[in-house]
């Protein structure tokens, strides 16, 4: 015996506002009684502290407990039989928040994941362990106005413009300059730019481009805010061409990024890192937070 749950869309993308429509398949070698079958639409926004942040934040617990955007129970099938074969169900849920909060986009982080799940159950009675299925989908927020921070950002790294630095005589002489598209992004869209070695006294052994999320879980009384890596690109290997214009080119992930979002609770934001790794190993690096959104077509 199997239970399936099979949405209309391929993509599993749905919107706010929207009607979620699929099927619940029972297939059975055998008519079979059963006491109920039920499907549960949750969507959460869950959230856990670092190992860093619990001590401190054991007084804030309650904080970080998980926030619940969407529930809907629906009784299916009420108690009977299922016959042998394949039992098709349709079912539609409209995709409306329970409360004030919004649907949120769906986002697979380290510390915080916003997640949207079909949960189906076959009651089989009291002997018998109940059969489960369970099925993510995803959420694209509501989409907003395209924005007019369009301007190109242009940057030049030199080892004056380093920060964190104890003895500067100590860092070998170069300039790296280029250019970002924008800081904030369509998250549909590619992350563009160029960059180029313009001189440095030491070899160059790789440039890389790394994406940042940064998570911040609490509330007033305090937040707990961690920074880990999405993906790092190498756009460069070996001594670089000095002055050769180096394109960027970065496709923002699904799932794991999300529009820049920011509430009471918890915050995801973004930032791009410019790496410039050294023959002997010396990592320079230049920060960028960036803003994701999704513009209205």
């Amino acid at each position: 015996m199997s239970l399936e749950i099979k949405l209309k869309r391929a993509s599993k993308i749905y919107h706010p506002g929207e009607v979620l429509k699929g099927s619940l398949l029972v297939e059975t070698k055998s008519d079979i009684s059963h006491t109920g079958l039920f499907l549960n639409l949750e969507g959460l926004v869950s959230m856990q502290l670092s190992s860093k942040s619990v001590g401190i934040f054991e007084a804030f617990y309650n904080s970080v407990k998980p926030i619940p955007l969407i529930t809907v129970n629906l009784e299916v099938q009420k108690a009977g039989k299922f016959p042998a074969g394949v039992t098709t169900i349709p079912f539609e849920f409209p995709l409306k928040a329970k409360s004030t909060r919004p649907l949120y986009d769906s986002y697979h982080g380290v510390f915080i994941s916003v997640q949207y799940t079909l949960h189906a159950e076959l009651r089989r009675g009291i002997l018998n362990k109940p059969l489960l299925k369970s099925l993510e989908f995803i959420i694209e927020g509501d989409k907003v106005a395209k924005s007019a921070e369009q301007t190109p950002i242009p940057f030049t790294i030199t080892p004056q413009s380093l920060e964190n630095i104890r003895e500067i005589k100590s860092v070998p002489d170069f300039k790296i300059s280029g250019t970002l598209e924008r800081a904030v992004c369509d998250i549909e869209q590619p992350l563009q730019g160029t960059i180029s070695v313009d001189h440095s006294v030491k070899p160059i052994k790789s440039i890389e481009l790394q994406l940042v999320r940064v998570e911040t879980c609490g509330c007033a009384e305090g937040y707990a805010k961690d920074a880990t890596e999405i993906q790092n690109i190498q756009i460069a290997e070996g001594d670089v061409m000095r002055g050769l214009a180096i394109p960027i080119h970065m496709v923002f992930p699904r799932l794991f990024t999300c529009v820049t979002t920011a509430t009471n609770n918890f915050k995801i934001e973004f930032e791009v890192n410019i790496v410039i790794v050294l023959q002997d190993d010396h990592l320079i690096t230049e920060n960028f937070p960036i803003k994701l959104y999704r513009p209205v077509k």
